[in-house]
């Protein structure tokens, strides 16, 4: 295991002691007329909005895109389920929707008395969720031993306090060895009677991966009474250290509590090494939990108040702003204070003139969140991008479905490559077109070396000779991960759908033979196509059509059927509805897909009960599946089909399913792509072609929606969506205008966006003939 001694010995309480650092002012009182203070975007998001029935967010602290996110653990395998009633500990790593166990580093726990399990499964404390409140920035929760535990974060640091009963045995357990993924390494070190350092080691994302090592220091605001460490089943009081490999390994410290009842601490946490958790400790650590908490709820504060939206029931409202915040909480920085990140070939690089981010759940944000970012956040979306590049740069490829310093090859196809050329089209990626256009390239015309820890666009070989990836049933996996051979059919669908994005970046930048490559590549997706069923199907090795006819029990498919699958042709929807058979029969097929009868007579109910299967049931069905990721740009198709009504009906009855409980998500969140589907939708713009610069139309369900936008990227520096009378019935637009000129097209491109200060709606109870016309509708890619 990799260690910096950076402090150490008699010079370790004299080197923590220094760790001090700023305030950060709370939020004005007053609105920016001087009158009564408003109220609060904040106090409208719900943390535990998708904490049941698999949505697998979590309530607790973090800032916006922080390194640290400070939650609890109950013993669900991504970190909280609101059913449950035990916590297990308050760790300071989790990654908002994911399916599998990921973080939960470093396991916290207050308790009193004496050390009698090491098992967190054993000595977790039962609570209720009366004594439970989160909101951005904090949580806390009174827990039934008497003790009541606060946290809250910065970018780098998690901060908790703990009141404790009146006692000399007030512990708090430091649990390194019990993490949501395998730990393969732990240390434990006790520098001085205030200082816990350690470092984790640990792999696995759904499958094993590479391991990496994430490096804490946890600072106290008073002296233990004692401390001691554990390895295994033994605690031994006095020891200073302990290493341990898979087994349990820990430490607690003691506190008398007798008069003072009040713990606080500091963690912060490093991907580099100690000395990097230090510095981190230092420049952020040092204040009150109270100050750290106003700090936050000030960041949280000012990202939400980008966005402010008028009209719309409370709960409405309070499902927006949860889902607009729940947007904001990842990709996650990577980068320590001094700019050192540790990158994908293991080394340490030091990030110049960026913030360096990691977490890239790519085959699910390219479709929705990227978007919003590129929006509402271009300064840290640029930033983002480019720290993709520079994976490439340090490792040799482009990522797939990256976690902290390593590659886990989850999901399929190829969403790196609408990632970027996304960031290329906003115009984030000034200086670096070309060097990402490089990338790019290599990745779409070859596949990583068996030595990288990639799989990259793994099916390519056959693609690129036969115009599609073969479904080769039982084919062992090269590397960890998924494979695209398991997932032939939608994996041609998306190689497809990148070289089309891939060939407009190329045609732009001057490469026009690439251009006429990639371009006439997008058109692969008519290999899959079988005339005999009217839908696409996944071919075998020798080019058979292989698996059930049926589309609705289609194999090849990831995460969906073929009937999902089907819309997945932004790049040519004209030339997809041809294919089957023309404009009515598609519109016929939409209205089967999204049971467009019944979602008129009643939109909840057909969205919950036709619609909706359950958690992780993807496969087997002929209608839509809001919970995932392959068909959410499916409602938008029929602004391409001349009956964008039909587009605000379907996105309207899918809204239904956000609410402001628990159970109030659709699914996996996904890194924040379900919660930026319902923001995107809810406003009433909609990245309808991943990797480009247009945006889809639909009826807003705000009478106005207020956008504050950075100038260096939007000079007009706001815009303003309206749709006055907007209601459950009155949804249907009338006409529509950018600045008070009639506009009848239902797309706008980031180019329109950045000239435009308003765009409006006029609304009514009955479908109008606006955007009917032939050229109304995104155009296709050429």
């Amino acid at each position: 295991m990799r260690w910096t001694h950076w402090i150490r010995g008699a010079g370790a309480a004299a080197a923590t002691a220094a760790l001090l650092g700023g305030a950060v002012a709370a939020p004005a009182a007053a609105d920016g007329g001087g009158h009564a203070e408003r109220a609060r975007l904040t106090d409208l998001v719900n943390p535990f909005i998708g904490t049941e029935n698999e949505g697998n967010t979590y309530p607790g602290a973090a800032v916006p895109f922080g390194m640290v996110q400070f939650s609890p653990d109950t013993g669900h395998n991504t970190g909280y389920d609101y059913s449950e009633t035990h916590i297990r500990g308050f760790s300071t790593v989790h990654i908002s929707g994911v399916g599998c166990g990921l973080g939960g580093d470093l396991p916290v726990l207050p308790t009193t008395g004496d050390i009698t399990s090491t098992d967190n499964a054993a000595y977790a404390a039962e609570f209720s969720h009366d004594d439970e409140k989160a909101s951005p920035g904090t949580y806390e929760v009174g827990l039934k031993s008497g003790i009541k535990a606060e946290l809250s974060a910065t970018e780098r640091t998690g901060v908790q306090r703990y009141t404790f009963p009146a006692t000399d045995k007030a512990n708090v357990l430091i649990n390194a060895g019990q993490s949501l993924h395998k730990t393969v390494d732990t240390d434990v070190e006790i520098l001085d009677d205030r200082t816990v350092r350690t470092a984790i080691t640990g792999s696995g994302f759904c499958q094993d991966t590479k391991p990496y090592t994430v490096y804490t220091i946890t600072r106290f605001d008073r002296p233990f009474t004692t401390s001691g460490t554990w390895k295994g089943d033994e605690v031994t009081e006095g020891s200073t250290s302990s290493s341990a490999a898979s087994e349990r390994n820990g430490a607690f410290v003691r506190f008398d509590t007798s008069k003072d009842r009040t713990v606080e601490a500091t963690t912060a946490i490093s991907y580099v090494d100690a000395r990097g958790a230090a510095l981190n400790l230092r420049k952020e650590g040092g204040r009150s939990y109270d100050r750290v908490a106003r700090s936050a709820q000030a960041a949280w504060e000012d990202r939400l108040d980008d966005v402010r939206a008028k009209g719309g029931s409370e709960t409405l409202r309070r499902t927006f702003y949860s889902s607009l915040y729940r947007s904001f909480l990842a990709p996650n920085i990577g980068s320590d204070v001094d700019g050192r990140y540790t990158g994908w070939d293991q080394k340490i690089h030091r990030a110049r003139g960026f913030t360096y981010y990691q977490n890239w759940s790519l085959w699910d944000t390219y479709r929705t969140q990227a978007q919003l970012l590129s929006l509402l956040a271009p300064h840290e979306s640029r930033d983002m991008a480019i720290s993709v590049i520079k994976i490439d740069e340090d490792s040799g490829w482009l990522p797939k479905w990256g976690y902290g310093t390593v590659e886990t090859n989850i999901m399929t196809g190829d969403p790196v490559t609408p990632f970027l050329t996304n960031a290329y089209q906003q115009g984030l990626l000034k200086g670096y077109e070309e060097q990402a256009y490089r990338a790019l390239k290599k990745n779409a015309d070859g596949v990583p070396p068996a030595e990288s820890a990639p799989v990259g666009r793994e099916a390519n070989k056959e693609y690129l000779a036969e115009g599609f990836a073969p479904y080769i049933k039982g084919r062992a996996h090269v590397k960890p991960g998924d494979s695209d051979y398991d997932h032939g059919a939608s994996a041609t669908l998306e190689y497809a759908l990148s070289d089309a994005m891939l060939g407009q970046m190329a045609k732009e930048l001057g490469h026009e033979d690439d251009a006429a490559r990639y371009t006439e590549r997008a058109q692969n997706y008519r290999k899959i196509f079988d005339s005999s069923t009217g839908f696409f199907r996944a071919r075998d090795a020798d080019g058979a059509f292989t698996g059930p006819a049926d589309p609705a029990q289609s194999e090849g498919f990831h995460e969906g059927t073929s009937w999902q699958y089907q819309w997945l042709v932004p790049q040519d929807l004209p030339g997809m509805v041809s294919l089957i058979g023309g404009t009515e029969s598609a519109n016929e097929r939409l209205d089967s897909f999204f049971a467009y009868e019944q979602l008129l007579r009643d939109p909840a109910k057909t969205a919950r009960e036709v619609w909706v299967n359950g958690p992780y049931d993807y496969y087997n069905a002929d209608k839509y599946n809001p919970q995932n990721e392959p068909d959410l740009i499916a409602p938008y198709t029929y602004l391409s089909t001349g009956q964008p009504w039909k587009t605000t009906d379907v996105v309207h009855a899918a809204l239904t399913l956000f609410t402001d409980t628990p159970t109030g998500m659709t699914g996996n969140d996904d890194l924040g792509t379900m919660s930026a589907w319902n923001v995107l939708s809810s406003i009433g713009i909609f990245p309808v072609q991943p990797g480009t610069d247009t945006w889809g139309l639909s009826t807003p369900v705000f009478e106005r929606v207020d956008l504050t936008l950075d100038r260096r990227y939007y000079p007009e520096g706001r815009l303003t969506v309206k749709a006055p009378g907007t209601s459950d019935s009155a949804r249907y637009v009338q006409s529509a205008r950018t600045d008070g000129a009639a506009y009848g097209k239902t797309y706008l491109t980031t180019e329109d966006i950045r000239g435009t200060r308003e765009l409006s709606f006029e609304v009514g109870t009955e479908p109008s003939r606006w955007g009917t016309s032939a050229d109304a509708g995104p155009p296709a890619l050429k």
